[in-house]
């Protein structure tokens, strides 16, 4: 109980970019198993094990970061940092001052965001081009009132050369309180498993009825995929480059900003 709630205090501190100290009392460890922690040497393993036994994260990767002694955390909340040895917990941006002013936390989501698009490309509802000069990917939900707006405008995007994808993102989440798929979910699934998903997405943002279908397509994934770059809500619009655009953006202003890339 104690760490559930441990871990839902931690993670509301995500926008202070704070760090606080894992040798607290309350979860200190033992001076042996501290001394078998040296906090110059990066173990992934025991980084890995030691987050997830203290604050219940699982961590998919660990890489190393220019600043001396700190580690990059990607788990299945989003990024984080540690200190080499996990006595120490970081969340909010980091930046490098060495040069120009650089978000190093921005460009390790980019590089995550890019691989999620290679990953997921094959199960993403398209809106191509015919003269095609940018594609754009875009996290979407169909009661989204900006969304259904974006969507109405696809032909105008398509004329600009604009390729659409669309990954899911139920607002309402995977399930609700009861341990129960929300609607949101099961509509997304439906639309994703149609026959025509291209068509089913439209008539869904047209409100419209779409059949009840069931199917194995990663709408659970793509969601998690979202909230591990930094998605918080629909339409959120990742580019090429990973860089993300959150929210709606017509299509003469998504035009110039893809152009001046």
């Amino acid at each position: 109980m104690f760490k559930k709630a441990f871990v839902a205090a931690t993670l509301a501190l995500a926008a202070t970019g704070i760090y606080f100290s894992m040798n607290d009392s309350a979860i200190a460890e033992t001076p042996a198993a501290s001394a078998k922690h040296d906090p110059t040497q990066l173990n992934e393993a025991l980084l890995k094990a030691k987050i997830k036994s203290k604050l219940g994260l699982d961590v998919e990767k660990v890489e190393a970061t220019p600043v001396p002694g700190i580690a990059l955390l990607i788990t299945n909340q989003g990024l984080f940092y540690s200190s080499y040895n996990g006595d120490y917990f970081i969340q909010g941006k980091v930046y490098s001052l060495v040069n120009d002013v650089t978000d190093i936390s921005e460009n390790s989501l980019a590089k995550l965001r890019i691989e999620g698009m290679e990953k997921f490309k094959d199960d993403m509802i398209v809106y191509k081009a015919k003269d095609e000069k940018h594609v754009v990917t875009v996290f979407t939900d169909i009661t989204c009132g900006y969304c259904r707006k974006m969507h109405k405008q696809m032909d105008d995007y398509n004329a600009r050369g604009i390729t659409f994808r669309y990954l899911a993102y139920p607002r309402a989440g995977i399930t609700d309180r009861t341990g129960n798929f929300t609607q949101g979910f099961k509509d997304l699934r439906s639309v994703w498993c149609a026959e025509d998903p291209e068509a089913a997405m439209t008539s869904a943002k047209n409100s419209q009825k779409v059949a009840y279908r069931v199917c194995d397509k990663p709408i659970e994934e793509e969601f998690h995929f979202g909230r591990q770059v930094g998605v918080n809500g629909t339409p959120a619009i990742m580019l090429a480059n990973g860089m993300m655009v959150p929210g709606y953006q017509p299509p003469a202003q998504l035009e110039q900003l893809l152009n001046n890339l």
